[in-house]
Parts: structure tokens; sequence; C-alpha cells
């Protein structure tokens, strides 16, 4: 099933209405689509590297938006849902401590998410849940997604197709130790 959708937004990557479908899978993917972007920006870059910084902008506006989108989920959920729930089996309390404690850390948790392969689209309903200050989660996200779509359309527009394999196997990689360092770069400051 995962290989069709995934063909499926291949083939719209040449399509006249690339763009449009673009913004559309970079919407739901922040909150439900398990094909992320990436996929579509990758031979759309390839083919018309002089729209690069047009096709990231489309990809981190959609992506942020639908991370809304997401947050929204995960207020709404939970509250009539999951709140419920935690209380018939008497975890409510346990829920609290959680959201307390990812709502301390939760603007690094929408960094990590926005710019490494760990599924953005769990942080954003995660952090809709836990209702983390919107502001923060709306910020963060902008800075992650645009971080995460602008170095693509760098490398894309800079290097062209032999920089595709190097994108797909390592960035992740590299978007991953990069907030590793910067958290340890932190920690390191506070605490030495």
């Amino acid at each position: 099933m995962i290989r069709g959708i995934y063909d499926w937004t291949m083939a719209r990557a040449s399509h006249p209405k690339a763009m449009w479908f673009l913004a559309a899978v970079a919407f739901i993917e922040a909150s439900v689509f398990p094909i992320p972007p990436d996929v579509l920006m990758i031979p759309m870059i390839l083919a018309r590297p002089w729209a690069a910084w047009r096709i990231a902008l489309v990809a981190t506006l959609g992506s942020v938006l639908g991370g809304c989108l997401g947050y929204l989920i995960g207020y709404g959920f939970m509250d009539a849902i999951g709140q419920p729930v935690l209380e018939f089996y008497g975890k409510a309390g346990a829920f609290d401590e959680l959201a307390a404690r990812f709502n301390e850390m939760g603007g690094w948790a929408v960094l990590i998410a926005g710019v490494t392969p760990f599924p953005y689209k769990v942080i954003t309903i995660f952090s809709g849940a836990t209702h983390l200050n919107p502001a923060l989660f709306l910020g963060v996200s902008v800075i992650a997604r645009a971080l995460r779509f602008f170095v693509v359309a760098a490398l894309l527009w800079k290097f062209g197709a032999p920089i595709k394999v190097f994108i797909e196997r390592w960035l992740g990689l590299l978007f991953t130790l990069f907030v590793v360092l910067l958290i340890g770069g932190f920690y390191l400051l506070k605490y030495l």
C-alpha cells in the first residue's frame, strides 16, 4: 500500500499542477500522510532548478500549515477522546506529568522532528495534545521546516542530480547529528 502511495506521489512531480500537489502533500504529511514532500521536491527541483527556492517555500508553507492541523488534531482529540480514556484508567495524572515534561523541552522536540527523519506528524499531534505554547510551536516549525526544505533545495540547485543519492541516504543522518551537536552544545554551555 505504501509503495502505491509513493508511486502515485512520484507521478505528480511532472504534472502541470505539481506545485499544488507539493503543497497538498506537504500539508497532509505534517499530520497524517506517510510520504514526505521530499519525494516530490527532488524531481521537481531537478527538472526546474531555477524554481528551487519557490519549491522549497511551497513545501515549507504547506508543511507548517499541515503542522497546525496536526496540532489541532492533538488538541481536539486529546480533550474529546484521550482524556476520558486516561481518566477511566486512572492515568490522567500520568499524562499531565508527561505533558509538563514535554512542554519544558517541546520546542526542541519540534525542531528535531522538523529537520530529522523522525515523523514530524507525531510531534505536531503530541504538541497539540500537551497544549504546547502555540506561538512556540509555530515559530519553531517555521524554522525547522524551512531549514530542512531549503537545504535540500540549495543542494539540488548547486549540485544537481549527482547530489540526489546523498540527500536520500545521508541528509537525514546529518540533520540528526547536527541537532545532537546543537543540543549537546547548549547542554555544555548550561552545565559547564
